[in-house]
């Protein structure tokens, strides 16, 4: 829980402030960039929300912060509203689910609302907020996890809705044994007419995405949009099994049409299907440069 002794001095003047247990996740920097930046090797509020739509992105980022290090002078009075407006919608059926954990080290989560049963990609907290809305939105068929890493409360999740578990067999450990479905090789995987996981080793063994309706990738800690580097790209630094099977991974996505990369870590990226099929083009090569 964020607290005033711990407030870094960087914040501006005012009620929101973020304290110095802040792990540099980037949440809160895309989810309210008008409010939020980075200071240093940590985040900061740099100007104070003036009107209520910025002050509701503010709270939004409060809520989904993993590690509780945005705090606000004053309790907010209207926090319980806020909370009913997860999860955030992006656009059609797909929605962003807020309430980041820090045991799936601040990894974005995002949930699919379709006829045929409803998908939660990789977990978020399991909040009770966040749980009474997934129940009114008709509850969870599938929890797809997309590897080892961004599991956080799989098992509160299994047990309320009964949902059942997918990961690739090798990223199984102890506290995921027990998944419902375990998928295993290199090839594609249809779990629906919609619904295609795609085996992509790199940044662990078993990473899997999943594209849904052949426009939406959700991609873990796969492939991302950087900020900085102003392209689609992988995480080197974050790689733990093989840089170069990443690569070879990455190849693979060409060969599928798609319009939005859904990221764990990083940024979003929405374009059409032709400059999207550009920028992996780029990021092989730029993978392939610094390899």
């Amino acid at each position: 829980m964020a607290t005033l002794k711990q407030r870094r001095s960087e914040n501006a003047i005012g009620d929101f402030y973020v304290d110095s247990s802040c792990i540099d996740c980037d949440t809160c920097r895309w989810m309210a960039p008008e409010i939020f930046n980075r200071q240093g090797t940590q985040s900061a509020v740099y100007q104070q929300p003036q009107e209520s739509a910025s002050r509701l992105q503010a709270i939004q980022a409060l809520l989904s912060c993993p590690t509780a290090s945005i705090g606000t002078v004053e309790k907010p009075r209207d926090i319980k509203s806020v909370q009913q407006t997860f999860p955030l919608l992006i656009t059609d059926n797909v929605y962003h689910c807020g309430y980041h954990s820090e045991k799936s080290f601040g990894a974005t989560t995002y949930f699919i609302q379709r006829p045929d049963g409803n998908v939660l990609i990789d977990s978020p907290r399991f909040t009770p907020p966040l749980v009474k809305r997934f129940e009114e939105l008709g509850g969870i068929r599938y929890l797809y996890l997309t590897h080892q890493d961004d599991v956080a409360d799989h098992e509160k999740f299994q047990q309320h809705f009964g949902c059942e578990r997918i990961l690739h067999e090798d990223d199984i450990r102890e506290g995921t044994k027990n998944v419902e479905i375990i998928v295993s090789g290199t090839e594609p995987i249809a779990l629906a007419d919609d619904l295609l996981i795609i085996p992509v080793p790199g940044h662990t063994k078993g990473h899997t995405v999943l594209l849904y309706q052949q426009k939406f990738l959700f991609t873990g800690d796969h492939l991302a949009w950087s900020s900085h580097l102003q392209h689609l790209n992988a995480f080197p630094r974050y790689c733990f099994y093989s840089w170069s099977e990443q690569i070879k991974s990455m190849a693979k996505l060409t060969e599928y049409s798609f319009e939005w990369v859904l990221p764990g870590h990083g940024r979003r990226y929405h374009s059409d299907r032709h400059a999207m099929q550009q920028q992996l083009t780029e990021c092989i090569a730029w993978m392939k440069e610094i390899s």
